[in-house]
């Protein structure tokens, strides 16, 4: 064999061998060979378990997969590029068969809200909205637009509302319509939308899942009833996760529930923390007993996890004082994301909410004085002592 052909060739495409790795490793092969085409005939009409094409899953893929549903309790899943790639997926697998037109919750995700109207309207799919927490409002939406789906947080973004999912769940269920949940916020260590009557539960890999700041990514798992479809349009459309985030991902969640259980004890006593300080108005947390969804949270959370998510208004502050107040933090991170095993901060106006117009922001409660505060890991007392040197100027 020449030395050209050797350099193509040799080393790849060994048999496995028969110690197995403790960890999945991460396959970057574009495609994949079969011993027979009778074999890859069988792969490709999805008779037999196996790998054709990366487009269509790859073996550190499918392990994510298999991680995460497992998590969710649910039939099957795909991993996606970002959790917006996710979300978009599980829209268009609710809506193949049933009414193009989506009943969405008002509070919710600025680049969900984006998705919504930049490409499910433009595509003609009808778009509404409803106040998620009223339960008879969704009631009413439900019979009055005959939606082919529904779409809602688990804890809303940035104002920390939570939706009776159950009961929601059921509705959708009489009307022939798929409820679709995003529950990055609250993850699966708090809550599974599945066991709960959803059709779809849509992550963001990038937050708790993967926890480190170091994955973009999303996943969608669902109940049986949608996976062929989902998985279908997914080998069509390509929005497969690549091996190396796939790896990424894996390996964070190993850690994900001991993570996510200090950030909510470290969230809660942060907020008790900032309900006492002079220079905040109000503080947001699920975990309050004045919070606007206290019974619902009791109903369906687990006892002492209420997220690790914390929005505040700063009294009197208008956008300049919000900077200034960021800018002095010294530890908590400046960025524009949330879940990471460092706290971070980030202002919904100029930011996740910044494609709304002023009035809608205000219509939710997301004012010019709230910030946004994803509560990591570290010593309680490190991020509070941050905090208060920075209200204090």
């Amino acid at each position: 064999m020449k030395i050209h052909t050797k350099s193509v060739h040799a080393g790849d495409r060994k048999k496995p061998p028969e110690q197995i790795p403790v960890t999945t490793p991460i396959y970057t092969a574009a495609s994949y060979i079969s011993a027979r085409q009778e074999e890859l005939d069988r792969i490709f009409g999805h008779e037999l378990e196996g790998y054709s094409y990366a487009r269509y899953g790859t073996p550190t893929g499918a392990a994510l997969e298999e991680l995460v549903n497992s998590l969710e309790n649910g039939h099957g899943a795909q991993a996606c590029a970002s959790g917006m790639a996710a979300l978009e997926l599980a829209i268009l697998a609710a809506l193949v068969d049933r009414p193009k037109s989506i009943l969405a919750a008002e509070a919710i995700y600025g680049a969900t809200l984006n998705l919504l109207v930049r490409v499910f309207e433009p595509l003609g799919a009808g778009v509404r909205h409803v106040d998620i927490y009223d339960l008879e409002a969704v009631e009413r939406a439900i019979a009055a637009h005959k939606p082919g789906c529904v779409l809602m947080e688990t804890i809303s973004n940035p104002t920390l509302r939570v939706g009776q999912i159950d009961r929601i769940a059921a509705m959708c269920k009489a009307a022939g319509a798929a409820l679709i949940v995003d529950n990055t916020f609250a993850t699966p260590l708090l809550l599974r939308p599945l066991e709960l009557g959803a059709s779809f539960c849509v992550h963001s890999l990038t937050k708790y899942l993967a926890g480190h700041g170091d994955v973009l990514g999303g996943i969608v798992i669902c109940d049986e009833a949608h996976y062929e479809t989902m998985r279908t349009l997914a080998r069509t459309n390509g929005p497969a996760l690549g091996a190396f985030e796939a790896y990424l991902a894996m390996r964070g969640i190993k850690t994900f529930p001991l993570r996510m259980e200090r950030q909510c004890a470290n969230a809660a006593r942060i907020a008790a923390w900032l309900e006492s300080h002079p220079r905040i108005e109000s503080v947001i947390f699920p975990g309050q007993s004045s919070h606007p969804d206290a019974a619902v949270i009791a109903r369906l959370f687990p006892p002492g996890l209420y997220g690790a998510m914390v929005s505040f208004r700063i009294k009197d502050a208008a956008r300049e004082a919000v900077f200034a107040f960021i800018d002095r933090l010294k530890l908590v991170v400046r960025a524009t994301s949330l879940g990471d095993v460092h706290s971070m901060i980030l202002y919904p106006v100029i930011s996740s909410h910044r494609e709304m117009s002023p009035a809608q922001r205000q219509r939710l409660g997301i004012t010019e004085s709230l910030v946004r505060l994803s509560v990591g890991i570290e010593d309680a007392d490190d991020v509070i002592a941050d905090l208060d040197q920075a209200l204090k100027g």
